[in-house]
């Protein structure tokens, strides 16, 4: 009896930590997601890991420019529309892409990469779908955390710090 009760504790024990230690949102990046049905019905949704500037700088010592990044942190942030879209104008056929990015000073590259389940560093371009160029705004307001903002439009931003990187989707 006592045997059962001693192995009954460390079970619950492990299941305990283990589940701790798979808690997400307690990671210095963590997860979000931002979901939004335009008025047209496309629903777009991204889920990704915020990281922070934490006073580094975007372009040096995060997301460096010229060099393709996962679009947050973690694993691969993932890009989900639920019917084809066009990307600033380029089609893109309904469902799940990895979203990576090239930031620059005077342009950021956004590129939707058909291989979607992988860790986030992983990039191979011969699978991408689509890529885009559009240019970042000064934004209104700083924003520690990178954070993705989808309006009803269809119009997406990525927020951090200083900047807002628009690119739209119909």
């Amino acid at each position: 009896m006592k045997k059962t009760i001693v192995l009954s504790f460390i079970a619950a024990f492990f299941t305990l930590s283990v589940s701790a230690q798979q808690d997400k949102s307690k990671r210095p990046s963590p997860p979000a997601v931002a979901k939004e049905t335009t008025a047209s019905g496309l629903t777009i949704m991204i889920d990704y890991s915020q990281p922070s500037l934490k006073g580094r700088a975007i372009g040096t010592e995060l997301a460096p420019y010229g060099k393709v990044w996962r679009a947050g942190a973690n694993e691969a942030t993932i890009f989900e529309i639920s019917k084809n879209a066009k990307v600033e104008g380029k089609a893109l056929p309904a469902g799940k892409y990895a979203l990576h990015a090239i930031p620059g000073e005077k342009e950021w590259v956004f590129i939707f990469n058909k291989k979607w389940q992988k860790p986030g560093t992983e990039y191979n371009e011969a699978e991408n779908a689509l890529q885009v160029s559009v240019r970042p705004e000064k934004s209104s307001a700083a924003t520690e955390k990178m954070t993705f903002t989808i309006s009803k439009a269809g119009k997406v931003t990525l927020l951090w710090g200083n900047l807002a990187v628009p690119f739209n989707v119909k």
